[in-house]
């Protein structure tokens, strides 16, 4: 019993329903028990957060930068450092660092800078997300337009090769990339998400229909829902074995647009926070207007966390506070195949979770280590 540790506050959501009073054992880095506060031995040690909640940690798969380091112009340790720190203050023990269009030597260079960070033992990063360049031009939003293209087989594989084991969610226009590059991304384990994409709602049900399972920031820079033209928006609410981020920020996707969505797509809509930071330097220059990111006048990312987004979802969207916490860990641990040992709070499962405070605030991060 010596090594064991019990959490425990007012709340403790596990995932599927709100316990009170109850007490998280952990040992050796994994969920032991979930027990009534009553019940724990006494002589365990006990870390009480008080009046909050404990819920399991989030989990964001798509952000670009934080405190003033974009990956892509500091493509170094210290950058992905700076990412996790950002994700972790709000709630989040895994993040998945972003790279947008760029030629491929930056995204070579981002590559590198995540195998330095795991190599000096640095902890939380999934991968990288590969977001472009094999996107529509005419869906690029912010991303540059001299650096857009449709892969052969041969440009793929180059990309594929020199990230394999770190590169781990590719964002594509699944119109503009030929069976044959997705078939060879799929052998690479990459999970696959339509975005930036023009594809009507035949293409986008075709390319679900052969395996890509995700999309990325729905609304945003796709082709959107028309009473006879329903689009890749369309496509993303009927297909049903695809899921889909969203960013709830109020800038990205109008709050109503969300509860829409919330309604057609249930379990398969999860939140992303597609935070960027300040940076004057580089292919992409984003300034920080109010709660906000453009980049050349356009809107290139937000200054979301994930307890923020929780926040959003409830408050101005009117989604339950339950159903909130899953969209922001449950939901995206399915999506990179992790829901076995993550995004519930429940026996054997690791210890990732974070405390919120009353109004929703994280204030707390609990990662216990392995051994």
């Amino acid at each position: 019993m010596n090594n064991t540790t019990c959490y425990t506050a007012e709340k403790v959501f596990n995932g599927q329903e709100m316990l009170p009073h109850h007490g998280i054992l952990v040992e050796g880095g994994r969920i032991k028990a979930v027990l009534p506060q009553v019940s724990i031995d006494k002589d365990i040690p006990v870390v009480d957060f008080g009046s909050g909640y404990i819920v399991p940690a989030f989990l964001d798969l798509q952000l670009y930068g934080a405190n003033g380091r974009l990956l892509a112009v500091y493509p170094n340790a210290q950058s992905v450092e700076e990412i996790y720190k950002y994700s972790a203050a709000g709630g989040a023990a895994y993040c998945m660092p972003t790279v947008a269009t760029n030629p491929y030597p930056v995204i070579f260079d981002c590559i590198d800078a995540i195998r330095s960070y795991w190599n000096n033992g640095g902890k939380g990063v999934l991968g990288l997300h590969v977001e472009g360049p094999w996107m529509n031009p005419v869906k690029r939003g912010a991303h540059k337009m001299e650096w857009i293209f449709s892969p052969t087989v041969e440009q793929a594989a180059e990309l594929l090769e020199y990230g394999k084991g770190v590169i781990k969610i590719i964002t594509l226009a699944p119109e503009l990339v030929s069976d044959e590059v997705i078939e060879l991304i799929q052998r690479y384990d990459i999970v696959i998400s339509a975005g930036h994409s023009d594809a009507t709602y035949a293409q986008g049900m075709q390319a679900f229909d052969k395996g890509i399972r995700a999309a990325t920031h729905l609304y945003n820079a796709m082709s959107g829902l028309q009473h006879r033209a329903p689009g890749l928006v369309g496509a993303c609410f009927n297909h049903p074995n695809v899921a889909s981020s969203i960013i709830p920020d109020g800038h990205h996707v109008d709050y109503a647009a969300i509860k829409v969505a919330k309604k057609m797509m249930g379990e398969r809509l999860f939140v992303i926070t597609d935070s960027v930071t300040e940076t004057s330097t580089g292919f992409y220059q984003h300034v920080f207007e109010g709660d906000k990111y453009t980049s050349n006048g356009i809107l290139s990312g937000s200054a979301l966390t994930m307890g923020k987004a929780v926040y959003n979802l409830v408050h101005h969207v009117g989604i339950p506070l339950p159903e909130a916490l899953r969209m922001c860990s449950l939901y995206p641990a399915r999506v990179m195949g992790m829901s076995d040992e993550v995004g519930l709070v429940r026996e054997s499962y690791l210890a990732k979770m974070a405390v919120l405070d009353n109004d929703l605030n994280v204030v707390g991060l609990i990662d216990a280590p392995m051994p």
